[in-house]
Order: C-alpha cells, then sequence, then structure tokens
C-alpha cells in the first residue's frame, strides 16, 4: 500500500512534546521541497550526478547543481524503510527504530580525552577508542556504540579501520562510524563481514552503520555521494547526518535551519534510493546555533535541544528513523555546567520521539570525551528514558482495589501490589545518591563525579566483553595491515 507522507507520525505512548503542529510540519516540507526543486544541491561525484540524472533529476553539467523534483524525493522518501533492526555481535544487544522508541548512543567523534586513571587532558588514541567501547558495552542505558573518539596515534589515512578493529573487539553493541571515503566503506564491510561469517551475511546481520555528512549550505561532497552510495549497495544503514549551523550555514531563524538541513538529508536519501530502492536510511541531525558572539557552535544550548527536537518530528512525519545530536556539553569539565546542558538538549529530543539521540561522555563543543562524564550521562539516560514512559494508565495502575482495601489512615508498604511493581514503576538510579547525609558521610562523602570515575576505572578494569569469533582478530589485523601496504605503495 502507498504511505501517504502525511499518514501519521506513529503511534504515541507514554509523554511527548509536542513541537510542530500537523501544518507547520506540512508548511516544512513544502517549503523543503521548493528549495530542492528551485535551488538545488550541489554534488561532487560524478557517478552519484549520474545516478541522480538517471532517476530524473535536473542536472548541470557545468555547475554540477542538481535540482531535484519533488515527486522523486517524495518517492524516495516512501521506499525507505520506516523500521530498522541495528544489530549487536551478541543478538542481546539488537535494537529496534521506528515511530518514537527513544535509545541513546556515545558521541563522535572526540579528538581529546580526560584520562581516568592520570587525569591527563590529551589527544585521543588507538587504544582510548577500545575503552570507550569497553565502557560503553558494560554501560545498561547506551544502546549502540558510536565511535566516541578518533585513534590520532595511527596514520590518518587508515585511521578509520584501526579504529574498527579497536571497537569491534570491545562491544558487542550495534557501531556507528563515518568513513572519509567509498574506498573505506567497503573495507569497513569487509571487518565487519568477517565478525558475522561472510559479507553476505551482513545484510542479514548489520552489526554496523555509517555516518554521511552532508557539506552546509545544500552540497553533498564527493566522499558523502561516495558512502551513501556503497552502504546502498551493501544494504548497510547510512545515517545522512546535517550539520548545518543556525546563523552561518543556514539561517539564522531555527525555522530556516531545518529547511536547509531538511534538503540536505532528503537530497542524500533520494541518491540511496535511486542507487537501490528501499536501501536503510536514517535521517539525521547534528546541527546547532552558531553563537555570533564568541563565533563557536555551542552544543549545550537550549536550540540544539530544540532543533533535535524538531528534526525528530520530521523524521516521523516521513516515517524514517531518526539519530539526533543531544546530552552534549560546552563545559569543559564534568560538573554542574555540563549536567545541566546535557539533560536540556538530551529530554527534548527524547520528548519529541527521537530514536537514537547520540552525544555522551562528550564536553568542550563536542571536542573533548571524558570516561567518568560517559557514566554519569549513562545515568542521565535512564532517567530521560523512565520520564518519556509517562504515566499509564490502566485498571492495575489506577488501584483502586488496593486504596479501597488499604483504606484511609492505612499505608501501601506491605501490601503484594507495591512489590510487585516497586523495581519497575519507580526510578533505580545506580550513581544517583539519593542516602540521607549521615550515611553517605560515612560512604566518604564523595561527589557524582568522584563516584562516577570510580565506576569508569573499575568497569574498565573489570568488564570482559563478548570475544570475537575464533580467528576473527588475526583477520581483522591483517584488513588493517593491508590498508597500510596499499597506504604506503600509494605515497612510494
Amino acid at each position: 500500500m502507498r504511505r501517504n507522507l502525511h499518514a501519521g507520525l506513529g503511534r504515541r505512548e507514554g509523554m511527548g512534546l509536542k513541537i510542530f503542529s500537523a501544518d507547520d510540519l506540512h508548511d516544512l516540507h513544502l517549503a523543503t521541497l521548493e528549495v530542492l526543486e528551485k535551488t538545488g544541491v550541489s554534488v561532487e561525484a560524478e557517478e552519484a550526478l549520474e545516478i541522480l540524472a538517471g532517476g530524473g533529476a535536473r542536472v548541470d553539467p557545468k555547475t554540477k547543481v542538481v535540482k531535484i523534483p519533488s515527486y522523486l524525493v517524495e518517492d524516495a522518501v516512501r521506499s525507505a524503510p520506516r523500521k530498522l533492526v541495528l544489530a549487536g555481535r551478541n543478538p542481546k544487544n539488537d535494537i529496534v527504530l521506528e515511530s518514537n522508541r527513544v535509545g541513546f548512543t556515545t558521541f563522535g567523534k572526540g579528538i581529546m580525552v580526560l584520562d581516568p586513571f592520570t587525569g591527563e587532558y590529551r589527544k585521543s588514541t588507538k587504544e582510548d577508542v577500545g575503552r570507550t567501547a569497553l565502557l560503553t558495552d558494560a554501560l545498561s542505558e547506551i544502546d549502540v556504540y558510536e565511535r566516541a573518539v578518533g585513534a590520532r596515534d595511527v596514520p590518518g589515512e587508515v585511521a578509520t579501520l584501526h579504529e574498527a578493529e579497536a571497537y569491534l573487539a570491545n562491544t558487542s553493541k550495534h557501531c556507528f562510524q563515518g568513513p572519509d571515503n567509498g574506498k573505506q566503506a567497503r573495507k569497513l564491510f569487509e571487518m565487519a563481514g568477517a565478525v558475522v561469517g561472510g559479507k553476505d551475511k551482513l545484510r542479514d546481520r548489520p552489526i554496523i552503520s555509517c555516518i554521511a555528512c552532508p557539506t552546509s549550505p545544500l552540497k553533498l561532497t564527493r566522499e558523502c555521494c561516495e558512502v551513501i552510495i556503497e552502504c546502498a549497495r551493501a544494504g548497510v544503514a547510512v545515517n545522512i547526518l546535517s550539520m548545518a549551523m543556525s546563523g552561518a550555514s543556514a539561517p539564522i531563524t531555527l525555522a530556516g535551519t531545518l529547511i536547509t538541513h531538511n534538503a540536505e538529508v532528503l537530497a542524500g536519501i533520494t541518491l540511496s534510493q535511486l542507487t537501490c530502492r528501499g536501501a536503510p536510511v536514517i535521517y539525521g541531525s547534528s546541527t546547532t546555533i552558531m553563537d555570533l558572539k564568541l563565533s563557536t557552535a555551542p552544543v549545550g544550548a537550549p536550540e540544539l535541544g530544540m532543533i533535535s527536537a524538531g528534526v525528530a518530528r520530521l523524521a516521523q512525519f516521513y516515517l524514517l528513523p531518526s539519530f539526533v545530536a543531544g546530552g552534549w556539553a560546552d563545559s569543559k569539565v564534568p560538573d554542574a555546567q555540563a549536567a545541566h546542558e546535557k539533560t536540556i538538549t538530551g529530554l527534548l529530543p527524547a520528548l519529541a520521539g527521537a530514536n537514537l539521540i547520540y552525544g555522551l561522555g562528550v564536553l568542550e563543543l563536542g571536542i573533548t570525551f571524558s570516561y567518568e562524564q560517559l557514566v554519569m550521562d549513562n545515568e542521565i539516560a535512564k532517567m530521560i528514558k523512565r520520564a518519556v514512559q509517562g504515566i499509564p494508565v490502566s485498571d492495575e495502575t489506577l488501584a483502586v482495589d488496593v486504596i479501597n482495601q488499604v483504606g484511609a489512615g492505612g499505608d501501601f508498604l506491605l501490601q503484594e501490589h507495591t512489590f510487585r511493581y516497586m523495581k519497575t514503576l519507580h526510578s533505580q538510579p545506580k550513581l544517583l545518591d539519593r542516602r540521607r547525609r549521615e550515611f553517605w558521610q560515612e560512604g566518604g562523602a564523595k561527589d557524582m563525579t568522584e563516584r562516577a570515575k570510580e565506576e569508569a576505572r573499575y568497569i574498565l578494569e573489570n568488564h570482559q566483553p563478548d570475544p570475537l569469533p575464533s580467528g576473527v582478530a588475526q583477520e581483522l589485523r591483517s584488513i588493517v595491515l593491508e590498508a597500510e601496504k596499499e597506504m604506503a605503495t600509494r605515497k612510494g
């Protein structure tokens, strides 16, 4: 049955945020179609130009500007899957993206870290990639792992493969990574295929997804196009992630920013679907504002959360899975500012029903990764997930029979109804301290950052991830070494 673009946003349960009316969404959609058809997007890859032209887009071979008719965009949206299963190396870690299911993932990618053992502020390494994956593997509320930091101690041309080698061995959760180009994407698929038993099996058990970022305003670079095309052909999900900046690479109004953002993502989706109809895609966002006073791109600003919430609603309007920024902070250290920024930027898109909210562990405008912050963010994510569940109303939860049984002046502590639901209906934090002061003092009077650092160290020293299948680690090493030899040959 043909899906109507305006037929529904999916069934909503729990607590929600109505950021747009139906008319607002319709206006955003029509405005985006006008931009794509009249102004178009710049496309740098020749193969992408051929694919788009073959599908019916109007391509100017001199300027490489592609104008995409409305019917082509809407047909591409209709052909994209509305539901994705992101497989984990261990099936217990499979997650589903659809409707308003809410999940969280790490930030990607930091270039500096706060060392959890020495406290040193330093460049991130390949070892940090493995450590961040290991920590993510142990934290219950982080649903998938995005390559959280860059391996800055290996050659840049093959860093993507070194990073994959590190995280594939240290987590059995689904993994996201942004390859630099199409060739790297193919190498990634080869590595993931080795883990699942062959590239042919990767279509059935896609344990990785890729990220492709348009360049704002309105440009699909050669590398972005290559990754989109390779993912479509391999049946691997591609997260098309706009990084528009309100007031700089997009209009200063948030609605205008969303038009630029939406046009870039829909252009990428159109390329994906013309490459292979039905290819899995994710509607992504790393869009924020520019602080025109400081010339920075703040990621802890409420506007980032608002934009991400808007993107989540647009994705639901198109019946597409979403992946948006949230849980970010501009603070340089794990402190009260970081907690405030992460809560507001994480809660808003969660209430709007974003499927994956990424940003856990990050500080300092997306530059620095903190291990103890990731542990704290796991707790923040847990509280947010609990909040968006809302207050279920049924005969059982109304508890009229229990109230009548206890009567006036009684208590509910020893009721069977209380025992049945006390672990599931009320939040149960691990890191947050709810004890009375005297017990907190007896435990050392440690603040949350101290407790989180201790927990991070304990996990890094003790957690054992599911091991790779026999011989796979050696196969991954061989793929990385082969890529290094190819790089050396090209340079020679």
